[in-house]
C-alpha cells in the first residue's frame, strides 16, 4: 500500500493514502500528546481537551452546528485520547472529502472553549469516569497501568480523576493546547477515495496557517520493581476480572517484533495456546487473549482473562505455566507458521477501510521514526525465527518484572501474591 509523506514548513506532516476501490474517504488528525505529557494538577486534560473541541469554533460557534454538518453528510466521526497521541476524525462519502477535511480541521484548529460548555462538559467526563469504573473489563487496564508505574504520567488514567476534572478551568485548558498542539507534533492523514492533489493542496491551505513553536515536553518512564507485584480491587462481582504480565520494552526495540509473534502464540485466536488451556480444556473463562503493548518509552507483554471465581487461580498458574514454556522450549515451525499467517490476515483484513489505514499511518507517525508499509511490516514478522521467540521470553520473564492485576470479590491480597513466588 503506497503512501505519500508531505511536511509544510512550519513542520506539520501530511500523510496520503489513495485506496482506488475506495467509496469513502477518511480525514484524521493526530497530535502527538496525551496524558504521558501531563502534570498532576492537570491529569484528564488531555481528553477533557478532546471533548471540548466539539463544543465550538470560530466557524462553527456551538456542538450543534459541528453534530448537525456532520450528520448531513453521512459522517462517520469521534475522537480518541490514549497516553501519547489525540485523535479526531470523520469518515464520509468520497464525494464529501473536502467538506470532511475543513470541518475536522476546524474542530483542531479553531475551539472556542466556552467557559460555560467546559463546566457542563464536567459533569459528562464524570459520569464517563463512572462508566468505566462500572466496566472491570476496562477497568483492569487502568489498574495495572497504576500497578506498573505508581504516581507518575505512565501509571495516571487517561480520563483523570473526578476531583481534577471538576477542578480544571478555562486558561488551564489555553496553556495546554499552546504547548502541545503544535505543527510539528500534528499529523495529517487522509486515506479512501479522494483526489490526492487536491486534498493536499486544501490540507496546506488549512494548515500552514499554524504558527511554528517549541513542543512541551514529557517525563520518561521510571522502571522500578524488585519483587513481584499485586493489584486487587474489591468488586461484588460474578467473574474475576485478571491482568498479568512482564514488563517489556519500547516500540522502536527491534525484539519488538518476536515479542509480537510471542504474545499471539499465547493468547490470539482460538487455536492460541491459552485459549485452547483456559477455554476448552478447563472451561475455566469466556474471553482470554494475550497482547504486546508497546509505546515510545516503556511497554509490556500481558494476558487477560474473564475467569470464573472458583477457578481464578487456577487460571493464574496456568498463565504463568505458559509464560515459562514459552521461554524454556522452541516453538514448533508448524506453530509458528499458523501464526504468522494469523497475524497477517489480521493485519491485512484490519487495513480494508480507509478510518483504519489513516489511524495505521497516523499512530505510526507519532510513535516511530520512520513509516513502514503494511507489507514491509509483514516481512518483520515473516523473518522472526523460534529462537527469537525463546530468547525474547526469556529476557523478560523474571519474577521481579511480574506483575498481577485483579478485579473480584476478593480481600486476600497475599494469597495472590504467593502465587506469583
Amino acid at each position: 500500500m503506497q503512501y505519500k509523506k508531505t511536511v509544510l514548513d512550519n513542520g506539520l506532516t501530511i500523510i496520503t493514502v489513495p485506496q482506488s476501490a475506495s467509496v469513502a474517504t477518511t480525514v484524521l488528525v493526530m497530535v502527538a500528546t496525551g496524558s504521558k505529557y501531563e502534570e498532576k494538577k492537570v491529569n484528564g486534560i488531555s481528553h477533557f481537551l478532546e471533548h471540548m473541541c466539539f463544543k465550538g469554533t470560530e466557524k462553527r460557534p456551538t456542538a450543534f452546528d459541528i453534530t448537525s454538518e456532520l450528520d448531513g453528510l453521512g459522517a462517520v466521526n469521534n475522537a480518541f485520547t490514549s497516553q501519547e497521541w489525540t485523535g479526531y476524525f470523520a469518515k464520509v462519502d468520497k464525494t464529501h472529502g473536502e467538506r470532511a477535511l475543513d470541518i475536522v480541521s476546524d474542530i483542531y484548529l479553531n475551539p472556542v472553549f466556552d467557559a460555560s460548555e467546559i463546566e457542563k462538559e464536567k459533569g459528562v467526563i464524570v459520569e464517563e469516569i463512572s462508566m468505566y469504573k462500572d466496566m472491570p473489563q476496562r477497568n483492569i487496564y487502568d489498574n495495572f497501568m497504576e500497578l506498573l508505574y505508581g504516581d507518575q504520567p505512565a501509571g495516571w488514567g487517561i480520563a483523570g480523576t473526578k476531583e481534577i476534572v471538576k477542578s480544571l478551568t478555562r486558561e488551564e485548558f489555553i496553556t495546554y493546547r499552546e504547548a502541545h498542539y503544535v505543527p510539528s507534533a500534528t499529523t495529517v492523514v487522509i486515506a479512501g477515495g479522494f483526489d490526492e492533489e487536491k486534498m493536499i493542496s486544501l490540507s496546506k491551505e488549512l494548515f500552514s496557517k499554524m504558527q511554528s513553536k517549541e513542543k512541551g515536553s514529557k517525563l520518561m518512564v521510571k522502571e522500578e520493581q524488585s519483587t513481584p507485584a499485586v493489584n486487587l480491587e474489591y468488586k461484588d462481582s460474578d467473574q474475576a476480572h485478571i491482568m498479568i504480565g512482564y514488563r517489556a520494552f519500547g516500540i522502536t526495540d527491534k525484539r519488538r517484533y518476536a515479542l509480537d509473534v510471542a504474545s499471539a502464540v499465547l493468547g490470539s485466536g482460538m487455536s492460541s495456546r491459552l485459549f485452547q488451556v483456559i477455554r476448552d480444556q478447563m472451561g475455566a473463562a469466556y474471553y482470554v487473549h494475550a497482547d504486546a503493548d508497546l509505546y515510545t518509552d516503556h511497554g509490556y507483554v500481558s494476558v487477560n482473562v474473564g475467569a470464573e471465581l472458583s477457578k481464578t487461580e487456577e487460571v493464574i498458574k496456568a498463565v504463568l505455566v505458559e509464560f515459562t514454556k514459552l521461554a524454556n522450549s522452541v516453538v514448533s515451525d508448524e506453530e509458528l507458521n499458523k501464526v504468522k499467517n494469523h497475524l497477517a490476515g489480521n493485519l491485512l483484513l484490519g487495513l480494508e477501510t480507509s478510518d483504519k489505514m489513516s489511524f495505521y499511518y497516523g499512530v505510526q507517525n507519532i510513535l516511530e521514526p520512520e513509516l513502514a508499509t503494511p507489507e514491509e511490516i509483514l516481512s518483520r514478522i515473516k523473518s522472526v525465527t523460534p529462537e527469537q521467540i525463546k530468547r525474547v521470553m526469556q529476557e523478560l520473564i523474571k519474577p521481579e518484572s511480574l506483575n498481577l492485576a485483579v478485579i473480584g470479590p476478593f480481600k486476600d491480597k497475599e494469597k495472590f501474591q504467593k502465587l506469583l513466588r
